[in-house]
C-alpha cells in the first residue's frame, strides 16, 4: 500500500503528483501490461539478449 504523508496546507495537486511518482516506481502498470499476453521463454530470452547487446553498444560508444 502506498502512503503519502500530506503536510498542513499542502496543495492536493502536489500530493497527487507524489502519489503518481511512487506508483510508477512500484512497476505495477509495467507488470500488468507484461501479463496481458504470454511470451514464450525462448522469445523472452532473445529479447533480453538483444537488449543487452544494444546497451553494451551504447556503453562502448560512451567510453
Amino acid at each position: 500500500m502506498i502512503v503519502i504523508p500530506i503536510k498542513e496546507g499542502e496543495n492536493i495537486e502536489r500530493a497527487l503528483k507524489k502519489f503518481k511518482r511512487k506508483f510508477e516506481k512500484t512497476g505495477v502498470i509495467k507488470e500488468l501490461r507484461g501479463r496481458q499476453a504470454f511470451v514464450k521463454p525462448s522469445v523472452q530470452d532473445r529479447q533480453q539478449k538483444l537488449r543487452a547487446v544494444y546497451v553494451q553498444g551504447l556503453q562502448q560508444l560512451e567510453d
